[in-house]
């Protein structure tokens, strides 16, 4: 078994697949890339046996096998090479892999390929495609609104929502909620299923923001993501997503438009003033006007700022944690937002002005927090 690669295409690609293997895994194959060598392609996998992940490099190969080489010592010999051909050759009897480059020869003891986990077959299963920059926009756009309560799992990852018209993404911890909507999309058959973190993060950073397609194969169990050269299999969160529609209020007759990144640099400004515990801020409006303050009693330090809105409804006051608020901002491209109030003990919306693709619907809720006298 051997082969010769790019060293930095080979380190690009593994790279790309390190993210899933964990620092302290339970089996100690986990702490390797597995090599499926193949003529003319190598196969690298990485797995902490929820989440696996594999994609394909083109080498020049002779023969073919499996081995689970190390994947720290190769990551760190690969960061340490300028642009160069490398060949392996792996010596089954001896159990060593040897890397030859030009400046000499290392060699690592690698594992016997066969003891690597398998990835779960997924029978019966359903598909769909998406564009990438949907799913790449859809997870940076809810990411940030899921839990981290180990009380309520489902809460932790993000709900995927398809229909014949539409598709939805949603995130929520209790305290805000993000629903994520593309209405000029949809599938041939009706699905729902949580996907956690960790696979978010790694579809987020390796998905990209092009045109290519995203086939997405799931299961009750199971969920596989197909694109490029790469495949991410994972292991889907158990239980039922809470009914998100209920609590996202219909009638909100007060409605406040304004500048995003004016709201976003005074609500960072005047959070430093919060109190460190509860970050809370108050939201007055009154008139065409909209005043941002905040306090700490115990320290005495407070902060007013005045920002100037459009606004239709009457007069209210009402607070909310400085920090949902500066995330929600801050995960928004447009110029303007509108917030849409109905009572201080009511949650508020949050929604782009303008900015958004044809099809695309966006909407962040956020709940109030009691004010103090």
């Amino acid at each position: 078994m051997k082969f010769i690669v790019s060293s930095g295409q080979l380190l690009r690609s593994l790279q790309s697949i390190s993210g899933v293997i964990n620092s302290n895994n339970t089996l100690p194959i986990l702490d390797n890339f597995l090599f499926s060598l193949a003529p003319s392609a190598l196969k690298i996998t990485a797995s902490d046996l929820e989440t696996t992940m594999s994609t394909t490099v083109r080498v020049e190969a002779d023969g073919d096998g499996l081995a689970a080489v190390p994947a720290r010592i190769l990551l760190d010999t690969l960061k340490s090479f300028p642009e160069q051909p490398l060949t392996f050759t792996f010596d089954a009897k001896a159990g060593v892999v040897e890397i030859s480059s030009d400046f000499g020869k290392y060699s690592v003891a690698f594992l016997d390929g066969t003891e690597f986990p398998q990835l779960p077959d997924l029978e019966n299963a359903s598909s769909a495609e998406l564009p990438a920059h949907v799913l790449t926009t859809a997870i940076q756009k809810t990411l940030f609104a899921a839990g981290n309560d180990d009380l309520r799992p489902v809460m932790s990852g993000v709900f995927f929502q398809f229909a014949a018209d539409s598709l939805t993404f949603v995130a929520t911890d209790a305290h805000k909620l993000v629903r994520y909507r593309r209405t000029d999309l949809g599938t041939d058959h009706t699905a729902e299923f949580i996907l956690p973190k960790k696979p978010l993060n790694l579809l987020k950073g390796s998905v990209g923001n092009g045109d290519n397609t995203v086939t997405i194969t799931h299961t009750a169990a199971n969920a596989r993501f197909e694109y490029d050269d790469t495949v991410l299999t994972c292991r889907l969160i158990d239980g039922k997503y809470p009914n998100y529609e209920a609590v996202i209020p219909r009638d909100n007759p007060n409605k406040m438009t304004l500048d995003r990144t004016s709201l976003l640099s005074s609500t960072k400004r005047v959070s430093i003033f919060a109190n460190k515990t509860t970050h809370q801020i108050r939201f007055k409006v009154a008139g065409n006007e909209l005043h941002i303050s905040a306090e700490d009693v115990d320290f005495a330090n407070k902060a007013h700022e005045r920002l100037t809105c459009h606004y239709e409804g009457n007069d209210i006051e009402i607070g909310f944690n400085s920090r949902f608020i500066a995330d929600m901002l801050g995960n928004l491209e447009s110029e303007e937002v509108r917030i849409e109030l109905s009572s201080p003990n009511r949650a508020g919306l949050i929604v782009p002005s303008d900015g958004t693709e044809n099809g695309e619907d966006v909407l962040m809720l956020v709940m109030p927090v009691m004010l103090n006298s």
